[in-house]
């Protein structure tokens, strides 16, 4: 792979890298990671609405409406009317929260992998990232 200086290609690099580590870990549990981790938000937030939880997801509302409606498809979240007509709001089913808590474990064997691979680097990481996102809001991207 050629080395460049772009920030943006290398951390589509790592975004990459790092994505089908997890994707091919938590296949066994019918996930990708990035159903898995809407799902983590889901049940950290309880019952919200699509609005606080792409708030809390970072993802615009057609992009998390869309793969809501595949989880919906597997009957691992339910959608529900909200307050007003065009609101909505998510809940975990009983088989969304028993795959999570499976998908779970096999997330942290990964987590904790790359943790271990990255020494030090991993809470610099997060940090990075972190900061990165906070940098420059959704819009400007």
């Amino acid at each position: 792979m050629d080395p460049v200086a772009c920030y943006c290609a290398n951390a589509r690099r790592a975004a990459l890298a790092l994505t089908a580590a997890y994707d091919e870990a938590l296949a066994r549990h019918g996930l990708k990671v990035t159903q898995f981790s809407l799902l983590r938000a889901v049940e950290r937030h309880g019952a919200p609405n699509l609005t606080a939880l792409a708030g809390a997801t970072g993802l615009d509302r057609s992009t998390l409406g869309r793969n809501l409606r595949l989880l919906e498809a597997q009957r691992l979240v339910t959608l529900s009317p909200g307050d007003d007509q065009r609101d909505r709001v998510v809940a975990l089913s009983r088989a969304g929260r028993s795959r999570v808590r499976a998908a779970a474990r096999t997330w942290a064997g990964v987590q904790e992998a790359l943790g271990r691979a990255l020494g030090e680097d991993a809470e610099r990481l997060v940090a990075i990232t972190r900061r990165v996102t906070a940098l420059l809001p959704v819009e400007a991207a």
